[in-house]
């Protein structure tokens, strides 16, 4: 009796669990899928190249039959970092909830390094750049873009980011194509030393908090700087600073993808700004920055980013990328003040 039931189960189990040949099928799909999807999470991981914005504005103007007039290569730049950032390979990838994007965080930690940029430069065009003086109004296209570039960068439902930031590059062409227009006199870019003195003010902090986090990367015993000012509530004489391993990359990233944008917009900004610079003797300064900006695009050979001691066996790339952007904050320092009093 035993023996008839064990027979019967067996025959049970054998029609429930696939045979053989179907099983390994079944794992040589799974496997295929797996190669496909890694395949494509490791191309949609490049980071788009270096353009020469300044060309391409250049070109933009004469396809189109406008004056390359001041302010035209930086509006035109802010329009190619949103069209770069929406179209790159992959497409947007901060607010993806599918694979492989839904395991990948270097490229969305770069783009979010891109949008702090442009928001950044969004809002000093609005704030100082099209407007003469402090009680003057502002451009209707501009401040309809600022808000749009500001969305929550991982929104993924109605309405999508996409969405949101390709309708703030809509309103900054729109700008753009007042700015040209020699009939069109209320479109106006001021490129004055206190404008752009204001815009590089809010870089400097934006390069300081990225080296700050970077350097981060091995565990630092630091003085409380913020202890001699008032403050809500109480904090000891030293501090212990630490990024979370599985958080290096992140920072690292976010800081590529912030200097990769910086670094176009300053070109940009050399191209509109250049009567004043040369007038302040401060174009060299400028061009210093772009040189230790560029130096933070090299190509990175590991296959992860490593984070050593400092001085131990292995590299540290934080601290690499810090002292890229240190230097570059540092020259910066050096150009405001050259704005400010040269």
């Amino acid at each position: 009796m035993l023996r008839e039931r064990l027979s019967g189960l067996g025959r049970v189990l054998r029609r429930l669990v696939p045979g053989r040949r179907g099983g390994k099928w079944a794992g040589a799909a799974v496997l295929v899928v797996f190669v496909v999807l890694v395949l494509i999470g490791w191309y949609w991981s490049n980071e788009p190249e270096e353009l020469d914005v300044v060309a391409m504005a250049e070109q933009h103007a004469s396809e189109n039959n406008r004056e390359l007039v001041v302010g035209y290569a930086t509006t035109f730049t802010l329009m190619e970092l949103t069209r770069t950032l929406l179209e790159k390979p992959g497409g947007y990838l901060s607010n993806d909830v599918t694979p492989p994007s839904l395991w990948l965080d270097n490229m969305p930690s770069w783009e979010f390094g891109v949008i702090i940029q442009m928001r950044d430069l969004s809002r000093a065009m609005r704030r100082d750049m099209s407007r003469s003086q402090s009680q003057s109004t502002e451009d209707p296209d501009l401040s309809r873009a600022e808000p749009l570039f500001h969305f929550d960068h991982a929104s993924w439902m109605l309405p999508s980011t996409e969405g949101e930031y390709r309708r703030g590059a809509e309103y900054v062409e729109s700008y753009l194509l007042r700015l040209s227009d020699p009939q069109n006199t209320r479109a106006q870019f001021y490129a004055r030393a206190d404008n752009l003195n204001r815009w590089l003010g809010d870089v400097e902090t934006r390069l300081g908090s990225l080296s700050q986090r970077l350097s981060a990367s091995v565990t630092e015993q630091r003085l409380n700087l913020d202890r001699p000012a008032d403050q809500s509530t109480p904090s000891g004489i030293e501090q212990q600073v630490k990024t979370p391993r599985l958080q290096v990359d992140n920072v690292f990233y976010e800081a590529r993808g912030a200097s990769w944008a910086l670094l176009h917009i300053l070109k940009a900004i050399e191209s509109d700004f250049g009567a004043i610079l040369d007038n302040k003797n401060a174009r060299v300064s400028l061009q210093q920055i772009i040189r230790e900006l560029e130096a933070t695009q090299r190509t990175l050979w590991s296959p992860i980013v490593l984070n050593g001691s400092g001085f131990g066996v292995l590299a540290n790339h934080s601290l690499v990328m810090a002292n890229y952007i240190s230097r570059a904050n540092a020259a910066l320092i050096d150009l405001r003040e050259l704005l400010a009093t040269g």
